[in-house]
């Protein structure tokens, strides 16, 4: 780890190289989930699904002393009209990225394919405040987001836990950037995701970003208002978030803006 430091109540680490920074987030995030689980019966847990995250959830895998059959996996959006496990979807990413490895007690999936998009919102919603969320593992998006909450959709008083959304041209070239699909044209326009009160309500947060291509973001999050023009920035307010960093990601912000 390269630095540590704090804007707000944001923790932030700088590593120097994005393997180090998955390495050392999966650390942080392995001993906070065994120390809640001396405090807990069970977990649960919310993933994202994006490349940003894949060197964190490999070292994640490879951590020691977690008892994963008492944690419950969800995950934080999913593009409305693919099927659960569809290439291209979010459950397959993630099946292929810690799901279908990690021995969880139960994995809820939202499904894409839902023939009524208003009831998978109350099905999701419902579990999830069943199962009030322990720790959110998280990305950011180029254009800020956070979930598939774009600029253009995210109400940091929304009084949705999960709802669909028309995502912006930037968050869809985000998805091409990442080789999820081959254009724009293939990324589908509209997903469902967890709004930004449903992430805020975890108890912990790991934000995990690297990459050049974020560094945009990455300096009005931390630099600019807390706004929904950078929905990201909104992490700054919670009492227990902690967002890592590798140079790339950390440049613009760490030379003093633009």
């Amino acid at each position: 780890m390269n630095a540590q430091t704090k804007v707000d109540q944001l923790k932030i680490f700088t590593c120097q190289t994005r393997e180090e920074m998955g390495e050392y987030a999966a650390m942080v995030a392995a001993d906070e989930i065994k120390e809640m689980l001396q405090q807990k019966k069970e977990l649960n847990v919310v993933f994202a699904a994006a490349p940003s995250q894949n060197e964190f959830l490999a070292f994640l895998q490879k951590a020691k002393g977690i008892d994963w059959g008492r944690i419950n996996a969800f995950h934080m959006d999913e593009y409305v009209g693919l099927k659960i496990g569809e290439s291209g979807s979010f459950t397959n990413f993630l099946n292929n990225a810690i799901f279908n490895i990690l021995p969880f007690k139960n994995i809820y999936r939202i499904n894409g394919a839902a023939s009524d998009a208003d009831e998978e919102c109350k099905r999701y919603t419902d579990l999830l405040k069943t199962h009030p969320i322990d720790i959110v593992f998280m990305g950011v998006g180029e254009n800020g987001h956070i979930a598939f909450n774009d600029p253009s959709v995210a109400d940091f008083n929304d009084k949705a836990f999960v709802k669909t959304v028309k995502l912006d041209d930037i968050c869809r070239m985000q998805q091409v950037h990442d080789k999820c699909f081959d254009s724009i044209d293939h990324v589908p326009q509209y997903a469902y995701t967890l709004t930004i009160p449903a992430l805020l309500s975890a108890k912990r947060i790991l934000c995990i970003v690297p990459g050049k291509t974020k560094a945009p973001a990455i300096a009005r999050m931390l630099m600019g208002a807390i706004e929904e023009e950078c929905p990201a920035s909104i992490l700054r307010n919670h009492s227990n978030a902690k967002l890592f960093l590798d140079v790339d990601s950390a440049k613009i912000w760490e030379k003093g803006g633009f």
